[in-house]
């Protein structure tokens, strides 16, 4: 009785490996995989947590990620934006907390939404985006840029190299720049 519960236990064994290896694959990096953007500046602290989809020979903005249409801005989960202190962006008051990020790529700019929610997954079973936009505080739009270089990977970013914070965005050939602003508390 011990003899066939084992034999039957290894080829369960055998069997769940040979799944896993040749149909869930789980052995491969995967195509979209997990990242984040950080930045520290004195008592600021910024952090952004995304999935990376790639390129792959594909055609991305107006294609793959389709114009004048709600992006989760990324792959797999929605993206999440986290800051500790009051920011201005475009001018307006972001607080202190965590935010997802939601964008809706056209051709010439882009619109940019830090939504409250926080959702579990960033498109529901259609392929839709989980966005409601009644939980977004702070929408605008920035121009884009058209790159020199293609960006394989999607890619978050901050940059400060100018003294000026921004948050980039790039995919493909295009980046978009969104300024960022340390909110003064008045005393």
């Amino acid at each position: 009785m011990l003899k066939r519960l084992l034999i039957f236990l290894s080829i369960l064994a055998l069997g769940l490996l040979l799944y896993s290896v040749f149909v869930e694959n789980i052995f491969s990096p995967p195509l979209s995989p997990k990242d984040k953007a950080e930045i520290s500046l004195n008592d600021l602290t910024l952090k952004v947590e995304y999935n990376r989809p790639s390129k792959r020979d594909r055609d991305i903005f107006g294609a793959l990620v389709p114009f004048d249409k709600v992006w989760r801005t990324g792959a797999n989960e929605a993206t999440t934006f986290e800051t500790n202190r009051q920011l201005l962006i475009d001018d307006i008051v972001l607080n202190k907390g965590k935010y997802t990020i939601w964008t809706v790529p056209m051709k010439d700019t882009w619109k940019v939404m830090f939504n409250s929610k926080q959702y579990d997954w960033g498109v529901n079973e259609r392929m839709e985006p989980m966005w409601d936009p009644n939980f977004d505080v702070l929408e605008f739009q920035v121009p884009t840029q058209e790159l020199d270089v293609t960006v394989e990977k999607f890619t978050i970013a901050f940059d400060n190299k100018t003294g000026h914070l921004k948050l980039t965005m790039a995919w493909d050939n295009t980046l978009i720049e969104v300024p960022i602003e340390l909110k003064e508390t008045q005393q």
